[in-house]
């Protein structure tokens, strides 16, 4: 090869390497992940001058839940950053649900603003309850302050899945979100990612293993988001 042609391919595959390192460097990346449940949309004034049409999205209300020993869950435990929601089932159904909480907790264990809900029908009594909440706590090998075992009776939980966190039988993105007159469809093999504005985020399908992979990746999207706001 003669040495012009030689200089030439080494310039020509210089290129894409010089490219690649002045982005990695200099370069930015944006993120953007889906806001659920969208309740109408607004004009408002825009910094510019004249009016804009900002949708506004349903925000998760302040939950009223009995945790182990009988104490309501503070909602700020909750709402120090985003939480990751499971409606249990016994009996199985909710296995797939189960493990992926204990894979989310395993994940971001070092990371404070990541929590965990899981939701249980009350039990006959509360004392019953509260031993059925620390059993279960036991057995998904929760952390304290970090993953949650709440209990609330079974038709509370269904009024929560359907007029907070969006899981109808209707996609959750449509416009305007009109919770009753939806059908409810509580999913015990669904997981939902709440933000720290308590914006529904995500929904995902525990029995798909890329699904709980998305779920994880998106954390980390909120996570940079939170991290590098302008």
């Amino acid at each position: 090869m003669r040495p012009r042609q030689t200089i030439l391919l080494g310039l020509l595959l210089l290129v894409p390497v010089l490219a690649f390192l002045f982005l990695y460097g200099f370069g930015r990346n944006h993120y953007a992940l889906p806001t659920y449940l969208p309740e109408r949309a607004d004009s408002v004034r825009a910094s510019a001058g004249g009016w804009q049409r900002d949708t506004v999205f349903h925000r998760v209300r302040p939950l009223q839940l009995r945790a182990a020993g009988g104490r309501t869950l503070s909602n700020a435990e909750l709402n120090q950053g985003m939480y990751v929601v499971q409606f249990y089932a016994p009996g199985g159904v909710g296995e797939p649900a189960t493990r992926a909480m204990a894979r989310v907790q395993e994940h971001f264990r070092p990371e404070p603003r990541v929590r965990l809900l899981t939701l249980v029908p009350a039990a006959a009594t509360a004392a019953a309850t509260d031993t059925e909440l620390a059993r279960l706590s036991e057995q998904f090998g929760t952390i304290s302050g970090k993953w949650f075992v709440a209990a609330a009776p079974a038709d509370t939980l269904r009024q929560l899945a359907q007029y907070e966190f969006g899981a109808t039988a209707l996609r959750p993105a449509r416009l305007p979100f009109r919770p009753a007159t939806e059908p409810g469809n509580l999913r015990p093999g669904q997981l939902l990612l709440v933000d720290q504005a308590r914006h529904v985020r995500g929904y995902y399908d525990t029995a798909d293993k890329y699904e709980v992979e998305r779920l994880i990746t998106e954390i980390n999207v909120l996570l940079y988001t939170y991290d590098h706001h302008d």
